[in-house]
């Protein structure tokens, strides 16, 4: 791995970093406005709405220009999202517009591995890039959690002579601003790589018709089929068990609100232990073995239930987080050497995400209604571990030859 890579690698750390950073400052500025319990959910609704509905302009916009300068202007409209929010934006809506600088950045920042790496770089260098949004999701969220604890935040208000001009989840969000200025200095240094697949047609229509075609095109290949459905079915349940874990914590092992992030971020470590267990021992042509990993994790997380301790807790879920990474990080990387091969990184990775948020709207939209269903944690846990478990085992079956 070249310098060229680890820019790459720090610009997409850095915007991950305050995109999660920003979900707790989100979240504690519902709380702010006395918000329903259910806005929580319905906020990263707002957020994966726009991978759905901009899937198909994304990929042909990331390959038709240098994916550096895709990275630097969705990261401008994140910047543009922030600042909405900390000038009076409701929380939904200003971070719905960071989830379209969201949308638009990702098939650059996965696009551009498979058009700077050699194939078979890229298991290696998915493992560094989940192991950097792995890392972001634990700092973000430690950063989140820190930014809007009322001790710290008023410390800082104090210091910098802000008290009573601005609320702590505003300070929260003022300082997240600066994360998403440092991403895009550094978006700035990404290496020029000429551009792949570029589209013949700039028609709204067509796009449709040729975002309809590449869509059908990898769900009727074997091996795109396969990760496409475990990607999909791995990122629904990552953003509804981060959820979960954070009810859970308080409603069943009693921490304090404020704590119970720590649990979500026991969770990314284990996906980054799993990611680097992956590279090391799963090939890219192996990658279905990982798939049974899948259905031993659903089994864990409908095991929480009998958890009552503390570090029972940190074991079971780093061993879910494990096994999630060593199981998504071959296929995620198997999903995009396929799509590149078939019709071009940027493509590609937009239909990945346009599944992958459908994933997570549905999963998050069923959560949702449970949690208006004013259903006990517990029975959510054992609803959304067997679904998992049954899922994975229903894809292992008809993949594993």
């Amino acid at each position: 791995m070249n310098r060229g890579f680890y820019t790459i690698l720090t610009a997409q750390f850095i915007s991950a970093l305050a995109d999660n950073a920003l979900l707790f400052a989100a979240i504690a500025l519902l709380k702010e406005l006395s918000a329903p319990d259910w806005h929580t959910p319905l906020l990263q609704e707002f957020f994966v709405i726009s991978y759905i509905l901009l899937a198909p302009f994304v990929g042909p916009f990331a390959d038709s220009i240098p994916k550096g300068r895709v990275m630097f202007l969705s990261n401008a409209i994140k910047l543009i999202g922030c600042l909405t929010m900390l000038f009076g934006v409701p929380p939904l809506y200003a971070y719905g517009i960071v989830g379209i600088g969201a949308a638009a950045y990702s098939p650059a920042k996965y696009g551009i591995l498979t058009e700077y790496l050699p194939a078979d770089a890229l298991v290696i260098a998915n493992s560094w890039m989940e192991g950097a949004t792995v890392a972001a999701i634990v700092l973000g969220a430690v950063l989140g959690t820190l930014f809007v604890t009322p001790s710290i935040a008023n410390s800082f208000l104090d210091l910098l002579h802000l008290d009573g001009l601005i609320n702590i989840p505003q300070f929260a969000i003022a300082a997240i601003t600066l994360l998403y200025v440092i991403a895009a200095i550094i978006n700035l240094g990404i290496p020029h790589v000429p551009i792949d697949h570029r589209m013949p047609k700039k028609n709204p229509l067509y796009i449709l018709h040729d975002f309809w075609h590449a869509f059908t095109l990898l769900w009727r290949d074997p091996q795109g089929q396969v990760s496409l459905a475990v990607t999909t079915l791995f990122w629904g349940a990552g953003a509804t068990l981060r959820l979960v874990v954070l009810v859970w914590a308080v409603a069943v092992l009693h921490f304090l609100p404020e704590n119970a992030p720590l649990l979500t971020i026991i969770v990314a470590v284990g996906i980054a232990v799993g990611a680097v267990f992956a590279a090391r021992y799963i090939s890219l042509e192996n990658a279905v073995k990982a798939l049974p990993a899948g259905i031993i994790m659903g089994m864990l997380v409908v095991a929480m239930i009998f958890v009552t301790k503390w570090y029972i807790a940190w074991a079971l879920l780093f061993l879910i987080g494990a096994l999630s990474g060593f199981f998504v990080v071959p296929l995620n990387a198997l999903l995009q050497h396929r799509g590149h091969l078939l019709m071009g990184a940027g493509h590609s990775i937009a239909i990945q995400n346009f599944n992958e948020n459908i994933g997570i709207l549905l999963m998050l939209g069923g959560y949702m209604l449970m949690v208006k269903a004013d259903m006990h944690i517990n029975l959510i846990v054992i609803i959304f571990g067997t679904f998992i478990s049954l899922t994975m085992g229903l894809i292992y079956k008809r993949h594993r030859h």
